[in-house]
């Protein structure tokens, strides 16, 4: 336990040097990283298309690429209004969660990695791309993907394409219900890729960019750690229930706002084709929360741009760098905290639950709510529920 927590310890300490020498964290060699501090950003409200009625592999992969061709006409368009409303372009185009797969079911995890996971140089990250090189902006969003370090594992990753066509930022979701995560695999994801390879933080020129996942929206330490890196803007790809009453999500997305003096852009499906799901159970409400947490921008149902509103970079930084009682990020310190977090962990998910005679083993799909029984018994006997 103490080699442990001084790991621990070393790898946030390296994270803090990291950001005190405003390390690239994610950012592509060569990429351009000039300010251009006031801009649009556009939360694109897509229909997510599940490929589960398809008949096999090769009609998956051809119709993930079919779909990645068909987002660059809205988003060119939709660009172009914004551009002529608001006079600011748009830099910035956040697309749903799992929009070209939607989620796996009750297929195997090696079976779902093969069908649809995107490899880190495949012909699904050309093609997103190309998409963003034409339309000169940045994409975010949101897929399965496959690492040959971990094989028949697929994690959700978030990712970040910028005009260069390069892929500045690839962040592994954490906690999932149903889904591997970079934990289970820890001490191999940590020898690989390192802190920063959990935590990353694309410094571009619209900003220092991170990405949250889903409904890691509702856990506050995600959000803290990339911001405790230099996130300015989280780009949150989202497939949610849409109501007119206030969600756990959109109470988060402000509050995630707020308490990081950070923006959110967060996208939200349209809608999920192809399943026997009706189409708008997760739809709607697509927005973008400013650094004070107010909702600037939101969408109603359907597939729509009209989640769009300005970024201003210089009001966020002026506000970052000015003390005041509304600087909840300057006032914050995470020291007090660290201890108390490493005492309480006992009871909950331990890292490496995937990991078999020192290497990572795929569990069946019945395991994760296995894994989360087992956790409550201890929190119950630990005294914590």
């Amino acid at each position: 336990m103490t080699l442990e927590l001084d790991r621990r310890r070393a790898l946030a300490a390296g994270a803090c040097a990291a950001i005190a020498a405003h390390a690239p964290l994610g950012a592509a060699e060569g990429d351009n990283v000039t300010d251009t501090s006031n801009y649009s950003a556009i939360a694109m409200q897509l229909t997510a298309r599940s490929l589960e009625q398809l008949p096999d592999t090769g009609a998956a992969r051809a119709a993930i690429l079919e779909h990645i061709g068909e987002i660059e006409a809205p988003i060119r368009t939709s660009s172009i209004f914004v551009a002529q409303y608001s006079g600011k372009p748009v830099k910035l185009a956040v697309l749903p969660e799992y929009l070209f797969t939607s989620y796996p079911g009750r297929i195997s995890i090696p079976g779902f990695a093969e069908r649809v996971g995107f490899a880190a140089d495949g012909p699904e990250y050309e093609a997103l791309g190309g998409v963003a090189q034409r339309l000169g902006m940045f994409v975010a969003g949101n897929a399965y993907e496959t690492d040959a370090a971990f094989p028949d594992f697929y994690f959700q990753t978030c990712f970040i394409v910028a005009p260069s066509g390069n892929v500045v930022l690839r962040y592994r979701r954490l906690l999932s219900m149903f889904a591997p995560s970079p934990h289970d695999v820890w001490e191999a994801y940590l020898d690989k890729y390192g802190l920063e390879g959990v935590f990353p933080v694309a410094r571009t020129e619209i900003g220092n960019l991170a990405a949250i996942a889903s409904e890691e929206v509702l856990y506050p330490e995600i959000a803290r750690a990339l911001a405790l890196r230099g996130a300015e803007v989280f780009c949150h790809s989202s497939s949610e229930v849409g109501s007119p009453i206030a969600t756990n999500k959109d109470i988060a997305k402000q509050a995630r706002a707020f308490e990081n003096l950070a923006y959110v852009v967060s996208a939200n499906t349209a809608g999920i084709s192809g399943t026997a799901m009706p189409l708008s159970s997760a739809e709607g409400n697509s927005q973008v929360v400013d650094w004070k947490g107010n909702v600037i921008a939101q969408s109603g149902d359907g597939e729509t741009f009209t989640a769009f509103a300005p970024i201003d970079l210089g009001a966020l930084r002026e506000a970052r760098r000015t003390p005041a009682m509304t600087n909840y990020l300057a006032r914050q310190r995470p020291a007090l905290f660290a201890e108390a977090y490493a005492a309480a962990a006992e009871p909950f998910r331990g890292p490496d639950g995937m990991m078999q005679d020192g290497a990572p083993s795929i569990p069946e799909r019945d395991y994760f709510r296995r894994a989360q029984a087992e956790v409550i018994e201890r929190l119950d006997k630990s005294g914590v529920i």
